[in-house]
């Protein structure tokens, strides 16, 4: 089974201002009313909450700013119609995932073969590309802005390993699975967050910093807490292997980003033509990750015991990705990011 561990995958609209500063000799402050001298107070309302709050950007600089606030896009500073084009091209991309998920899950159980070629040694440089697309739209302040903010990843942490093993519980009771499907169900959702979950963050305009460090983390605090998890709630502990996940995380996490982090930052003309090839990349990718294992098991997932699993397999999301977005929503987790 393949999940993208939905608790916190959107994590990240954790702010509600963003103030950016400038080290220039003479910055300026852009506004609605246009640019007044920084010493001045100065705003732009880029957009009104259902709740009656306004999103306020203080802006300081003397060079454009473009840049996602939760759904919100921000320009500061002058005319960015190429970086639009391309932001609606990567849109377009993302509006088409859902149809090319459904046709992929679609071709993968009426006609195996067309994913069945796709071999395990496969899946991580698949995985691997994906974060590699994430990888060059990222900068180490983006890493550091998350380590600042140690809240959103313990709650991450806390959630992955407390709120979803009980939810697996839940609703494996309330289902009334036997026995084998009890133990694999609650063992799924015991393991660590999955590498497409931070896709889906980014995605959804979320913090991919600190997606992919809650993806990190999780990964590494499995080697102890999935067997001790699945030893209390199933009654048989299940080893992780140590050496295996460390080269996961390596291979699929760590190498394709940190070369997405060098390559934007020393190599920006390679990153200029890297950016509109690698969304077709990323979706090819995950097309592929998530065709292959359904048609490898195409069998068991259209047997009667196999179907019987899909009406628990959308409640645990459906009920996960309700209460992710609800616990984003505690005041503690709106707060102010500074770049500067």
């Amino acid at each position: 089974m393949t999940s993208i561990t939905p608790f916190l995958s959107l994590a990240v609209s954790t702010r509600k201002q963003l103030s950016i500063c400038s080290k220039q000799v003479t910055p300026c402050c852009y506004s609605r009313i246009g640019s007044i001298p920084c010493g001045r107070k100065g705003g732009v309302d880029v957009g009104r909450k259902g709740n009656g709050q306004r999103l306020l950007v203080f802006a300081c600089s003397t060079t454009p700013y473009v840049r996602g606030i939760g759904s919100q896009r921000v320009s500061i500073g002058n005319k960015t119609d190429g970086g639009a084009r391309k932001g609606d091209l990567s849109q377009a991309l993302s509006a088409m995932l859902p149809f090319v998920v459904a046709a992929t899950a679609v071709a993968s159980l009426v006609q195996p073969s067309t994913f069945t070629w796709v071999s395990k040694e496969l899946y991580a440089p698949a995985l691997g590309g994906i974060m590699l697309s994430i990888g060059i739209k990222l900068s180490l302040d983006d890493f550091a802005l998350a380590v600042k903010r140690p809240l959103p990843l313990s709650v991450g942490l806390i959630v992955q390993y407390m709120l979803k093993p009980g939810l697996g519980v839940l609703i494996a009771k309330a289902f009334g699975m036997s026995p084998m499907f009890y133990a694999g169900f609650i063992l799924t959702s015991c393991v660590a967050r999955a590498q497409l979950s931070s896709y889906a963050s980014f995605l959804s305009k979320g913090d991919v910093a600190v997606s992919i460090l809650l993806t990190s983390f999780t990964t590494i605090a499995s080697v102890l807490l999935t067997p001790l998890l699945t030893g209390l709630l199933i009654g048989s502990v299940v080893p992780v292997d140590a050496v295996m996940m460390s080269k996961s995380i390596l291979q699929v996490v760590l190498v394709p980003v940190a070369l997405g982090l060098v390559l934007n930052t020393y190599a920006k003309p390679i990153v200029t033509i890297l950016r509109p090839v690698m969304p077709f990349v990323a979706m090819i990718c995950t097309s592929l990750c998530i065709g292959s294992p359904l048609a490898l098991n195409q069998s068991q997932i259209l047997s009667k015991d196999g179907l019987q699993l899909v009406l628990p397999v959308l409640a645990f999301h459906a009920v996960a990705f309700a209460m992710g977005y609800w616990i984003l929503k505690i005041p503690a987790f709106r707060q102010r990011e500074e770049v500067c």
